[in-house]
């Protein structure tokens, strides 16, 4: 009897230590998750677009506003007597993938997008976070009037990006942006229709609500008779709760990708700078 009990003692004693044992290699097989997050607040640095996605589920509206230049002074009240808006949606479809669908006072421009992630920054790992970039626009203030061999394709626009960006502490984030677009309708005759950029832009984080954004694009195949320049935007992003506001001063009127890449025609020189602000709200 004595044999009996130590045996059925033994038994238990050997199952508790064996689950111990289960459960410690439960937690040292436990993946830990090294993704380096928030290296941007917003989905725009201030005309680029950053490298954060809407989460899965996540719909973003967001109002952009760019009133006109300052430098007809009083005439205009410094440009705040013209304005022009863009309403745009964002949705996170998966945690990889967000989709866009706007309009644009500039050049009543109609756009769809999407946004894929690709890599991601990892601490002691990769060292940085690409994501992909696709638009496609439409154009819908050509007249046919004054080109009478217009056609719809001609109205179309596309702009494929990689966005690379590091954030290299808790207040800096740099983002470099390589960039082909394609406008199949161009002003400037000399101007090629497929066209690259080169984007930059940085985010430095001034407290826990407020940021100093900057972001610029190198057309690296203007036409050296361009009425156009390089769109050059800083700005500052305040985190409110459920939105973010941003504020900024910029030379470009448009705001889609195809249009400040492409179109901007002011020069900070010259006071041809505008002030504008994106308001972001999630549902």
């Amino acid at each position: 009897m004595r044999n009996w009990k130590i045996s059925v003692l033994f038994l238990l004693v050997s199952t508790y230590l064996f689950a111990q044992d289960d459960l410690l290699n439960e937690i040292d097989t436990v993946a830990v998750d090294k993704r380096v997050n928030s290296s941007f607040k917003s989905l725009k640095i201030v005309n680029l677009e950053s490298t954060k996605l809407a989460s899965k589920g996540d719909l973003y509206f967001v109002v952009s506003h760019r009133f006109d230049y300052f430098k007809n002074g009083f005439d205009d009240f410094f440009g705040l007597d013209n304005a022009n808006t863009r309403l745009q949606f964002v949705y996170g479809v998966t945690p990889w993938l967000s989709v866009h669908a706007s309009r644009s006072g500039f050049n009543k421009t109609y756009e769809a997008a999407g946004k894929y992630s690709l890599m991601h920054q990892e601490e002691g790992g990769f060292p940085f976070e690409i994501v992909g970039f696709n638009s496609i626009a439409i154009n819908t203030a050509l007249e046919k009037d004054l080109l009478p061999l217009l056609e719809f394709e001609d109205r179309l626009s596309y702009v494929n990006q990689l966005l690379i960006s590091r954030k290299f502490s808790d207040n800096l984030s740099l983002e470099l942006a390589p960039t082909y677009f394609h406008e199949n309708y161009v002003v400037d005759n000399n101007q090629d229709n497929s066209q690259f950029a080169l984007g930059f832009g940085g985010r430095y984080k001034l407290t826990t609500r407020w940021s100093i954004n900057m972001d610029y694009a190198a057309h690296l195949n203007r036409a050296s008779n361009s009425p156009f320049t390089n769109p050059l935007s800083i700005g500052v992003d305040l985190e409110t709760g459920g939105h973010v506001f941003q504020m900024h001063f910029t030379n470009s009127q448009a705001m889609h990708e195809s249009g400040f890449l492409g179109n901007t025609s002011g020069k900070w020189s010259k006071s041809e700078i505008a002030f504008g602000f994106n308001l972001v709200r999630v549902f």
